[in-house]
C-alpha cells in the first residue's frame, strides 16, 4: 500500500503545529503571514470554482434556475469536457487518487461485506471514473447463521470516494429498449462518499441492481421444494391419484371406470387452495428477502453519502484549497526554520520524517506542488536546485502586493 499524499490534519491544526515549530519571536508575524497566504490561495480557487459551476450548469440535474439560451448537443459535450478537466484538476489538488480499472474489477468479484450481490450494467455509461483518498486496512466482525457464528474479516477501506459518471445518449437507451431509472440520458453525475470498503465499490454505481446470491437461491429453493412436496402429499395426494386414474380411463390406458364425487372435487379444490397459498407464501419470502437486501443497501448508502452533483465540487474545492495551504505552509515553515538553503528532496525527507516521528503519521508529502506554489508566490528563492525562504516581513509584503494586484482597476 502506497503512502497517502493527503495530510490528515485540519488546516487550523497545521497552522498551530507550524507556529509552535518556529522560534517564539516569529510566531505573531507568522500568523499574519498565514492569514495572507490563505486569502491569496482562496481567491485563486474561487476562479476555479466559478469555472466548475459554469461548465456544470447546462447538465446540473438539481438546477433551480433558467437558462438564457438553449444548449445544443455539441455545446453540451464541450461543457462536459471542460467540467471533466476542471473536476480532475480539483481532485488531484485535493490529493485524491484514481481508482484503477483493476480495483473496480476486484470489487465486483470480491464478496460484499454486506452480503448483498449487485450487478452493474457498464454499457450504460459513456465515461466512468472513481477517485479515492485515504486508504487503510480495517477488520470487521460479521455474524452468520442467524448470529450464532462470528467471522472476522479484514478489508481495504477508502476514507473518501468521489464518483464521476456520464451516461450514454438517448439513442443508446432507445435501441436498448430501456431508459435509465432516475437519470437522464447524456447526463453527468458526481457523488462523494465516505468509509467505503473496496469490495463494495459497485454499490456506488447509480444503476446497480440487487441480485440474489446462489446461497440465498439455494436456501429459498430447497425450502420451497420440500414444503411443496409435503403439501402435495398431505393435502392433494389422494385427489391427484384419483384424477390421474380418471385421466387414464379417458385416455384409454385404464379399463376400470373412475368416478369422482362432489366431495372429491371439494377436497381437491381445498387442496389446490392450500397449495396456491403455499406458493404465494414462498414467492413472498423471495420478494421480502430481496427487499431486505435493498434496504440494507439503501441504509448503507444513506450513511456513506456525503454530497451529490454541484455540492460535490464545492466540497472538493474547499478540500483542495486546504491541501494547497497546508503544503505551502509546511514547506515554507521548515525552510524558514532551517534558515539555510535545502534541496527539494532534503525538504521532503525532513517534513515526512517530522510527521513520522512527531505525529506517528506516514505521509507522501507533495514537495513539487508545495515548492511550485512558493516559487510562484515569490516566497522562496531558487539557486541551482537549492531553495531558500524569504524572511517573514518580505513574504508578507509580497503576498499583500499580490492581493492588491487582484483588484487593480486603475
Amino acid at each position: 500500500m502506497t503512502n497517502a499524499r493527503f495530510i490528515p490534519f485540519r488546516k487550523h491544526d497545521i497552522i498551530t503545529l507550524c507556529n509552535d515549530y518556529l522560534d517564539a519571536q516569529h510566531r505573531a508575524s507568522f500568523l499574519e503571514f498565514c492569514s495572507l497566504l490563505q486569502s491569496v490561495i482562496h481567491y485563486q480557487y474561487h476562479g476555479l470554482l466559478e469555472s466548475l459551476k459554469n461548465s456544470y450548469a447546462p447538465f446540473d440535474p438539481n438546477s433551480d434556475t433558467r437558462s438564457l439560451t438553449s444548449i445544443n448537443e455539441e455545446a453540451r459535450r464541450k461543457y462536459q469536457n471542460e467540467f471533466a478537466k476542471h473536476f480532475a484538476t480539483v481532485l488531484n489538488a485535493a490529493n485524491f487518487e484514481t481508482i484503477t480499472t483493476q480495483d473496480l474489477q476486484e470489487a465486483l468479484t470480491e464478496e460484499s461485506l454486506f452480503k448483498v450481490r449487485l450487478e452493474v450494467e457498464f454499457d450504460d455509461f459513456a465515461e466512468v471514473v472513481f477517485y479515492r483518498r485515504g486508504e487503510s486496512q480495517k477488520t470487521e466482525t460479521l455474524r452468520t447463521w442467524s448470529g450464532l457464528k462470528k467471522k472476522h474479516i479484514s478489508f481495504t477501506n477508502y476514507d473518501r470516494v468521489a464518483v464521476f459518471i456520464r451516461f450514454k445518449d438517448q439513442q443508446y437507451f432507445i435501441d436498448k429498449g430501456r431508459m435509465p431509472v432516475g437519470f437522464e440520458p447524456s447526463s453527468t453525475i458526481v457523488k462523494l462518499f465516505q468509509n467505503v470498503p473496496k469490495a463494495d465499490l459497485e454499490m456506488l454505481f447509480p444503476n446497480s441492481e440487487v441480485k440474489m446470491r446462489p446461497i440465498d437461491k439455494l436456501i429459498i429453493g430447497s425450502s420451497a421444494l420440500i414444503g411443496g412436496a409435503v403439501v402435495l402429499v398431505t393435502k392433494l395426494g389422494a385427489s391427484i391419484l384419483l384424477l390421474i386414474a380418471m385421466l387414464a380411463f379417458w385416455g384409454g390406458w385404464r379399463s376400470e371406470e373412475v368416478h369422482m364425487s362432489q366431495q372429491h372435487f371439494i377436497t381437491f379444490a381445498i387442496g389446490m387452495g392450500v397449495f396456491g397459498s403455499f406458493i404465494f407464501k414462498e414467492w413472498s419470502k423471495f420478494k421480502n428477502r430481496k427487499i431486505r437486501f435493498m434496504k440494507a443497501l439503501a441504509d448503507n448508502l444513506y450513511f456513506k453519502n456525503l454530497d451529490n452533483n454541484a455540492g460535490v465540487f464545492h466540497t472538493l474545492v474547499d478540500a483542495a484549497e486546504e491541501e494547497d495551504v497546508k503544503e505551502a505552509l509546511l514547506a515554507y515553515t521548515f525552510l524558514l526554520h532551517a534558515n539555510a538553503a535545502m534541496t527539494a528532496k532534503q525538504l521532503d525527507d525532513t517534513i515526512e520524517t517530522w510527521f513520522s516521528n512527531n505525529h506517528h503519521c506516514t505521509v507522501d508529502f507533495e514537495i513539487d506542488d508545495a515548492i511550485n506554489k512558493l516559487v510562484n508566490l515569490e516566497l522562496v528563492s531558487e539557486n541551482k536546485g537549492q531553495y531558500l525562504a524569504v524572511d517573514l516581513k518580505t513574504a508578507k509584503q509580497r503576498l499583500d502586493k499580490r492581493w492588491d494586484a487582484f483588484f487593480n482597476f486603475s
